[in-house]
Parts: C-alpha cells; structure tokens; sequence
C-alpha cells in the first residue's frame, strides 16, 4: 500500500539570533524565506502546511494552512512536529524548517526510500559533515511517543530520533545544501 504523506514547514521559533524577528518572514533575494521554502518543497510534496506561533495572518497569506503549537511557550521544533502529527491525515509528514531554502530537490524521495527499505518510522538528513534532524519524514505513528518524550522537559530533536530508530540520510553537496539564515547579516 502507496504511504500519504504532507510537508511541513517549520516557522514556529523564536527567531533570537535574529532579533526576535520573524525568520520565515524576513525578504532575501526579494521574497519571504518561506516563499523560497514553499518553492523548493511543492515540486516534490503539493501537501503542505506551515508551523507558526506569531505573525500567522502573515502566513496565511502565502495561501497555505497554518496551524499554531497546541503546547505553549515555544518548546522547539518538536512542538510543531507533534502538532503535525496529530492533525496530519496523512501516514507521514515530511519537515523542513522556514529558513533553509538551498535544501536537496530529491529530499522527500531519499528519506522516503529509507523508509521503505529499512522499515523504519523515521528518517533525517545530513550531510557530510553533520546531522540536519529538522529536515526529516516522520511516521504519525510516534506522536504518542513524542507527547511522552515532551513531557518528560526533553527538547533533543536528535535524542528523540535515535531513541525511536531514526535513520539517517547522507545527501552531498552536489544534490542540494542545508545552509540556514540565523541573523540578519546572513541575509545580505
């Protein structure tokens, strides 16, 4: 049986290293960071929703649903995953974060022939020389668990996944970059 899946966008963070501004929101090259995101994403996923916590009629904008944390007190890029996963009506949902729009065009097709080769709930990216956890295409299977791990006061996206068999995914630097805006000067 053929999995469903959906993309996510993760835009819910504080956003410190920038100000306290609105990462997703902030212009490069012209458009929001999320619109390059959005750009990148729908050639391989149509399916998609964006995670936010603040400016979400902004988001709105964009045309997409936007759903907010159900925990409060912006707890990381797991809240918004959890969040995902209980209003996904999909099998899977694919993640990528707001700010890193040079990501692999082939993202969604390598973590999901690891899935399905490995019989596995979950895979991540890297690349060669370190772990991107926020990239990754996660069963709704583990909501349960990831509630549990959550409120444990676990916040390691990186812990979570290797505790429920997380499979890590190389892709190189020919196939697409994991290069993220964290400050304003990053944009220019």
């Amino acid at each position: 049986m053929e999995m469903t899946i959906s993309a996510v966008i993760l835009a819910g963070g504080k956003a410190r290293r920038m100000g306290g501004r609105d990462k997703g929101l902030q212009l490069w090259q012209g458009k929001p960071l999320i619109q390059q995101v959005i750009e990148r994403v729908q050639p391989q996923i149509s399916t998609m929703a964006i995670n936010a916590n603040r400016n979400i009629s902004d988001y709105a904008k964009l045309g997409l649903p936007v759903f907010a944390d159900e925990l409060p007190d912006f707890q990381g890029p797991l809240s918004g995953m959890l969040t995902a996963l209980e209003q996904a009506k999909t099998d899977f949902v694919l993640f990528t974060p707001c700010d890193s729009p040079f990501f692999p065009h082939n993202l969604l097709e390598k973590l999901k022939n690891t899935i399905e080769n490995d019989r596995t709930l979950l895979a991540y990216a890297c690349d060669e020389t370190r772990s991107h956890p926020t990239f990754c295409l996660m069963s709704v299977q583990l909501k349960a668990k990831l509630r549990q791990y959550l409120a444990s006061g676990e916040r390691r996206l990186l812990q979570f996944m290797r505790e429920n068999g997380g499979k890590s995914v190389i892709f190189n630097s020919t196939e697409g970059q994991f290069v993220n805006f964290n400050t304003l000067d990053d944009l220019q």
